[in-house]
């Protein structure tokens, strides 16, 4: 069977599933990997065959999506390009993880498409949202990588399609103690926004990780670091909590090695509004803005915070073999 195994590169989520489901799909299969969008961080560890531009949208400073650079970075045209050049006839499966070229492709051929993905838990109404459903973002959900079937990942299996989260090996492997630092990943945040507001919380050392920076910098006990995996899976292991975003793997972590944290979702995200919904459901603290009373807010969560109970096994080779033969189920 030849596969295509298409992931959107916007975010890190997407990346670290495909670290963990190629090697897998390359036991059952002769995959290639295509690749698109931006703002990935992750190193890989395996062969791209392709990578384009897509779509996705730019982290801003303040919370919540840079809608100019992400129209700027858009290039619709680009995309329809790429979709009627992107030939697929080589190919039995298109397995994508969110990854709109190659299902907008495949449309037009017999190839079957199958979604591995967060987001396709969504196409399960059985899946936690907030009282107000979005309806742009529900129609992202549908519309934005089409699918013919899917298997989801989320919190908890809240349907028969739904399996828990897929979490990495470097993670599984961590060797955890516990210090008195906290570490700090906030993608659509500049740390300006933040950092003197933790630098009233004094007992706590800060280790801030940003994707705006690409210095380091000490302030007080506010330490801030350009992104790097190796350094932030060092920080993370001693770490005693951690301050991030509701985005769906980097709080799957946090729930796997059992870390207290708070979770902070982008203001305008659909997606993190709906995974805030789940989470506080499950007991994490959820702050919604940072404002003036964010080291208060700190405060009480330092105070008060412990780690969920909660369990996720490694099934990731049970889906890849549930996926290649999806149209058997």
């Amino acid at each position: 069977m030849r596969v295509l195994y298409a992931v959107q590169a916007t975010g890190n989520g997407h990346l670290s599933r495909a670290i963990e489901f190629y090697p897998i799909m390359s036991k059952y299969a002769d995959v290639d990997v295509l690749l698109s969008g931006i703002q990935g961080d992750l190193k890989l560890n395996f062969p791209v065959k392709a990578k384009m531009h897509g779509a996705g949208f730019v982290f801003g400073k303040n919370g919540g999506i840079d809608y100019t650079r992400t129209i700027l970075k858009t290039r619709p045209l680009r995309f329809f390009y790429d979709v009627f050049r992107l030939n697929l006839k080589e190919y039995d499966l298109i397995v994508s993880d969110f990854e709109p070229i190659s299902t907008w492709a495949a449309k037009w051929t017999n190839v079957m498409r199958v979604g591995l993905s967060h987001q396709a838990s969504f196409l399960s109404q059985k899946t936690p949202r907030p009282k107000m459903h979005n309806r742009f973002g529900e129609f992202i959900y549908r519309q934005f990588a089409p699918v013919d079937k899917y298997i989801g990942l989320h919190y908890k299996s809240f349907d028969k399609n739904i399996y828990t989260p897929v979490v990495r090996k470097a993670i599984r492997q961590l060797q955890l103690t516990e210090k008195d630092h906290v570490v700090v990943y906030l993608p659509a945040f500049s740390e300006h926004v933040f950092k003197s507001y933790l630098k009233k919380v004094k007992s706590i050392s800060w280790k801030v990780f940003s994707k705006h920076t690409k210095l380091y910098t000490k302030e007080e006990n506010v330490e801030v670091f350009p992104i790097d995996n190796d350094n932030w899976m060092k920080y993370l292991s001693s770490a005693y909590g951690a301050i991030i975003g509701a985005g769906f793997a980097s709080t799957s972590e946090m729930l796997y090695l059992k870390k207290r944290f708070m979770a902070i979702p982008m203001n305008d995200q659909y997606e993190q509004l709906c995974n805030a919904v789940a989470l506080e459901s499950m007991g994490v603290s959820i702050v919604r803005e940072i404002d003036e009373t964010f080291d208060q807010k700190v405060k009480r969560w330092l105070g008060g915070s412990k780690p969920i109970d909660i369990d996720f096994p490694d099934h990731s080779e049970q889906i890849v073999k549930r996926v290649l033969n999806i149209d058997q189920k």
